[in-house]
């Protein structure tokens, strides 16, 4: 039968094992003693905490990567969409983010998703389609400068999708097809341009010198006897009979 002194000692040892706790390296203790907080965190490894006198927290250091859900944002041209996000931030003092707010996920979140439905508000829906990266790091840094006195520090900033209402899908793609329209006829009134530029180029030169028009005029019927097997019948021009003439009437 155990004596006293031995029940006392097994107690002892079983509360010395119940305070002995183990963090893990990306974990913190932040540690309450009679209702005060102490100087610095606990961890990581082998800690002592003595209940009930202490009273332990962990707060993890990982990156938290927090999903925005879908936000009803109307822009600054009153259009209404969809935006949902992601968040990426971390907690840098374990001690702040236990007593500065109660619950720091939480708070991140909500705040994160008004932050989101008000700065998308101020911008129109071209900037909120065209300027995602812009966007994202002015969100980044309106919520970073507001968790800041929580002890957290907000890594990055991604939109995931903008829902369009099913009215104004058509419209962008009316005009996205308007502006290849437009593209595409300047480039061919750019083409013809050219074309009339190198044509008139080219008179310019046949006016000054007519031998080099008759050279076209020959290469132009070896590319047709070239192409197709047909008889030609074409009046020959007087400039070539010139200088036989010329010869004929010497002799």
């Amino acid at each position: 039968m155990l004596t006293f002194p031995v029940i006392i000692i097994a107690l002892i040892v079983l509360y010395l094992l119940n305070a002995i706790k183990i963090l893990r390296e990306y974990e913190r203790g932040v540690i309450f003693r009679l209702g005060r907080v102490l100087p610095k965190p606990k961890g990581p490894g082998i800690i002592l905490v003595f209940p009930p006198i202490d009273r332990m927290v962990r707060v993890s250091l990982r990156i938290v990567v927090m999903d925005v859900p879908p936000q009803d944002v109307i822009t600054k041209d009153n259009v209404s969409v969809k935006v949902n996000a992601v968040l990426y931030f971390r907690v840098m003092e374990p001690q702040k983010a236990i007593l500065e707010v109660q619950d720091f996920l939480y708070a991140t979140s909500q705040l994160a998703q008004t932050t989101l439905r008000s700065t998308l508000g101020e911008v129109e829906l071209d900037d909120l389609l065209s300027e995602r990266e812009k966007l994202n790091l002015r969100l980044q840094e309106i919520i970073d400068r507001r968790t800041d006195p929580w002890g957290i520090k907000v890594q990055m900033v991604e939109m995931k999708h903008v829902d369009l209402p099913e009215n104004m899908q058509r419209a962008i793609a009316k005009q996205a097809e308007a502006e290849r329209e437009r593209r595409a006829k300047v480039i061919h009134a750019e083409g013809e341009y050219q074309a009339a530029d190198k044509l008139t180029k080219a008179a310019d030169i046949i006016s000054t010198n007519p031998q080099a028009l008759q050279l076209r005029f020959l290469g132009t019927l070896a590319e047709i006897a070239t192409e197709k097997n047909s008889t030609i019948i074409f009046p020959l021009p007087l400039d070539l009979l010139k200088a036989f003439m010329y010869k004929k009437e010497k002799t």
